[in-house]
């Protein structure tokens, strides 16, 4: 088993979940109703708990202490995809993100649950229920809002147009595709996007918004490699004050 392969794939998983953990976390108190506030506040302290499991796994691979890597990296040592670093804008983006991501987390860790690598294919079994309930959350809302006014529709299409680019850079390939591929660890990106693809405009052709035409934008890539927009950095720099004020605090 390529140990390189597999800390690539763990590194992209774990920061995806803490840093969009985050994000979701500003929501709290802000919320367009209650109900949303503690949703989006839940599943923000889903997410950083799952990284910080996925992180537990690269400690065991030889990587440095979970706080170590989740808040002493900068921007360029993160594999996040760019989609997640994004701020949270208004109610509308961030549901359109959350839809999107949650869709493919949930593919991922289904297909993860038949890893050969045990210890993750544990890991995915475990969180797949979690996640499971954040795609219900998410597809009720994309359901319910994607048939209401005409205001709502149109805010719902210009986020799901302004997102849907960040959103195939979540399917970047890693340069260890085969790799994982040929060792039964992960299916692969492309394979997972073809699953997402046909997953989300299921949903979507719920909706008056209708099946997305994917192969009319332009993935943004580069997140995997450590290339980032300028929002990802400040947000670093916040997440990680306490620790480095106090590296024995608890996450």
């Amino acid at each position: 088993m390529d140990n390189l392969a597999l800390k690539e794939l763990l590194y992209k998983m774990a920061d995806d979940q803490l840093i969009l953990g985050h994000r979701n976390s500003e929501w709290t108190g802000m919320g367009p109703i209650l109900e949303e506030d503690i949703a989006f506040s839940s599943m923000a302290q889903d997410k950083v708990g799952q990284s910080q499991q996925l992180y537990i796994l690269l400690n065991q691979l030889g990587e440095a202490e979970p706080d170590t890597v989740a808040f002493m990296r900068n921007a360029e040592q993160f594999h996040n995809c760019q989609l997640v670093e994004l701020p949270n804008g208004e109610y509308d983006f961030s549901l359109i993100r959350h839809f999107l991501f949650d869709h493919a987390e949930w593919l991922r860790f289904e297909a993860l649950s038949n890893s050969s690598y045990e210890p993750l294919a544990q890991l995915a079994r475990k969180y797949k229920g979690e996640i499971k309930y954040h795609l219900i959350h998410a597809n009720t809302w994309i359901k319910q809002l994607g048939n209401a006014n005409e205001e709502t529709l149109a805010r719902l299409k210009q986020s799901l147009h302004e997102l849907a680019p960040y959103a195939l850079g979540i399917f970047e390939p890693s340069p260890y595709e085969t790799q994982l591929i040929s060792e039964g660890i992960f299916i692969g990106e492309e394979a997972l996007k073809a699953r997402w693809i046909e997953s989300v405009n299921a949903i979507l052709a719920q909706t008056a918004l209708g099946a997305f035409n994917w192969s009319a934008s332009n993935a943004i890539l580069g997140g995997r490699q450590g290339k980032h927009s300028k929002h990802l950095q400040p947000l670093l720099d916040e997440m990680s004050e306490v620790f480095k004020m106090d590296p024995t605090a608890d996450w």
